[in-house]
């Protein structure tokens, strides 16, 4: 294996494990629609942040309720849009490569149980281990999701990869104490083309 000093991944979920990007594009450019915002605007920052940081950012005006009535409506339109939602090349191979390892590894991600449990299991994807934004008081780029991940795998986070598709979830990860696996061309400790890359350097040396 090429990757020694690794005993646990902690995965990302949408763009990493979940194909869920043309579904975030339609849930969030709805939003935008209902609440003002111009598209390219929203979908500049909706990948990867969590949904109350992006409104925040997007509708400063809004006050705390109508901004919690904000992130609910967000979630109900992801929630019902489910019909293109996919494992990404490579996610459910590396899984079973993971699990025949013996390495294990656990979810963090940006969206609310109720999404994240909804969209996993479409993929066909069960983590032991989910946390989720509902389970920290600070989401990402705050590294406390993926520390709390690598503590309830018993695995310290310094011996943990991190793998993410976007800035500020590698921004998370790195601040974690982990290495980082970037796809899609974030810059990362590796950078990865694909899942298939990484199944790569866990077999590498016959594993």
């Amino acid at each position: 294996m090429r990757l020694p000093g690794v005993r646990a991944v902690l995965f990302d979920m949408d763009g990493t494990l979940v194909d869920s990007d043309a579904v975030v594009d339609r849930s969030w450019t709805q939003w935008g629609t209902e609440y003002g915002v111009p598209a390219a605007d929203v979908l500049a920052i909706a990948h990867g942040n969590p949904a109350e940081a992006t409104i925040a950012q997007l509708r400063p005006d809004l006050t705390a309720p109508e901004r919690a009535v904000a992130v609910a409506r967000v979630l109900d339109l992801e929630c019902d849009d489910l019909s293109d939602v996919v494992p990404t090349p490579g996610a459910l191979e590396l899984i079973s490569t993971l699990e025949r390892l013996g390495l294990p590894w656990a979810v963090y991600t940006s969206a609310s149980t109720r999404l994240a449990k909804a969209r996993l299991a479409t993929a066909g994807i069960t983590p032991s281990i989910l946390v989720t934004l509902d389970d920290v008081s600070r989401g990402k780029p705050n590294p406390e999701g993926y520390q709390w991940a690598a503590e309830l795998l018993g695995v310290p986070i310094a011996q943990c990869l991190v793998v993410e598709d976007t800035p500020v979830g590698l921004a998370a990860g790195r601040a974690s104490g982990a290495t980082t696996a970037g796809l899609k061309g974030v810059p990362a400790d590796i950078e990865l083309p694909d899942l298939h890359r990484l199944i790569a350097l866990f077999t590498a040396d016959g594993g």
